[in-house]
């Protein structure tokens, strides 16, 4: 009998010892999930903080390319509002603009080569007022200044994002 309740003792401890072992095996297998979940979430966490960085330097670049741009249209339509005062009715009666001034002038905006024509360059171009002139010189300088702040601004992103990438860089 005694040995019966040996055996049925080691049995007993046997199981226990085996529970015990399959119970520590699942323990760490639970353990090295939630490890692993825990590595996969702090990456995207770190993607994610990485993205928001890029959105923060994205917004503050555009907001300052449009604060420039409005600044430029506001001059842009102060200097038009000044063509009839500065090149007057007078100014367009006395002085006409030559026909090779226009084709000269088209040519260059298009970035084409300037056409062959006949007839006198020095004659008036017909219906084109020198105050015309000037209003139409005047909005491309605005063109040129807008396209040059969307390059600085496309500049300053550049540098904001290169500067966000590089370790130990710094913050714009």
């Amino acid at each position: 009998m005694i040995l019966r309740l040996g055996l049925a003792l080691l049995a007993l401890l046997t199981g226990l010892a085996g529970w015990q072992a399959w119970q520590r095996h699942q323990t760490e297998r639970a353990l090295a999930e939630a490890r692993s979940q825990l590595d996969t979430a702090r990456q995207e966490a770190g993607r994610l903080q990485a993205e928001l960085e890029f959105a923060r330097l994205s917004a503050r670049v555009v907001t300052r390319y449009i604060d420039r741009v409005q600044i430029v249209r506001e001059r842009a339509h102060a200097i038009a509002q000044e063509v009839p005062a500065h090149v007057t009715p007078s100014a367009d009666a006395r002085c006409p603009v030559p026909a090779g001034f226009v084709r000269v002038h088209d040519a260059a905006a298009q970035n084409l080569p300037v056409p062959r024509t006949a007839g006198d360059p020095d004659a008036p171009a017909p219906g084109l007022a020198l105050s015309a002139v000037a209003a139409t010189v005047a909005g491309n300088y605005a063109t040129c200044h807008e396209i040059r702040e969307q390059l600085i601004a496309l500049q300053d992103w550049v540098r904001s994002v290169r500067a966000a990438e590089t370790p130990g860089g710094p913050s714009p």
